[in-house]
């Protein structure tokens, strides 16, 4: 089985970037970013990883800035500046650039997980990325969802966030039993866009953004009963990309013979006989 080799890379802002590589035995000269969800360790997508490794990709994966192996201890957290816009045009950025030097002659494929595809708004290295998939990218705009579901967004942006995150310096996602712990300006970012119809055009122009700037192809996933990603969230994030050429489809499970999905199972190893194997064809037709 492949293993990952863990490392640091040092970005513009002078942070400290944990990645792991994922290094095939024979190269098909494709090079594959993973970008996660928000307070998602990197750990979560190495059984994806190692999968796309032995098909011949190299693979990589990283903690944001504050998150996992990007950051020391809590201190740094509290004092950490970092927002949503930085783990977008520095982390996610350099992660492609490191690639790109590492392997200059590969072709670059970058799959988002949730609020990875968000942070493409900000990555100036959209025009290295010859081909992407997001899976479950959305809006996080609370009226995108109905019923309990919509209830649990308001509370998340409106209740969560604002009382939480002063209180200890971050937002304390652990001790909810939702994710990893949030720098604050992540947190603060994040639920101001979340009360807004124009979600993170509420706070930036759309020709600051590099949506527009990505002209290549495109798959976007969602997926039923997600929880954090409805079908019209999805869409409405697609929707930026306005120059790409957009492969858009929401699986139903039992087309596929295959249980609910749901917002993370699509990086789970039960799936790498159906849903792993549609990003594999998929890739492979169109980078």
């Amino acid at each position: 089985m492949i293993k990952g080799l863990d490392l640091n890379i040092t970005t513009p802002l002078g942070h400290q970037l944990g990645i792991t590589v994922f290094k095939p035995k024979s190269s098909n000269q494709k090079s594959i970013i993973i970008s996660s969800a928000t307070g998602v360790l990197q750990h979560y997508y190495f059984k994806f990883s190692t999968y796309f490794a032995e098909l011949g990709y190299t693979v990589y994966t990283f903690d944001y800035s504050g998150i996992g192996k990007s950051n020391k201890n809590r201190s740094q957290l509290k004092s950490s500046k970092v927002d949503l816009k930085t783990w977008g045009e520095n982390d996610q950025a350099s992660v492609i650039d490191y690639a790109k030097l590492q392997n200059a002659d590969h072709k670059i494929i970058l799959i988002t997980h949730s609020i990875g595809g968000q942070l493409l708004a900000f990555n100036k290295n959209a025009t290295k990325i010859d081909t992407i998939i997001t899976v479950a990218s959305q809006s996080g705009y609370w009226n995108h969802w109905k019923g309990f579901e919509r209830f649990k967004m308001i509370t998340f942006w409106y209740v969560l966030i604002p009382v939480l995150t002063p209180l200890f310096g971050y937002f304390p996602a652990k001790k909810i039993g939702l994710f990893e712990n949030l720098p604050k300006l992540v947190a603060y970012q994040w639920s101001g866009w979340g009360k807004y119809k124009a979600y993170m055009l509420s706070e930036f122009n759309f020709e600051e953004l590099q949506f527009k700037n990505y002209k290549n192809n495109l798959l976007a996933l969602s997926f039923p009963k997600d929880q954090f990603a409805s079908k019209s969230s999805v869409d409405w994030l697609t929707k930026q990309f306005k120059n790409a050429h957009i492969d858009r489809r929401h699986i139903i499970p039992s087309d596929l013979g295959i249980p609910n999905i749901g917002h993370f199972g699509f990086f789970r190893p039960q799936f790498k006989d159906s849903l792993w194997q549609i990003a594999h064809t998929w890739i492979e037709d169109n980078s």
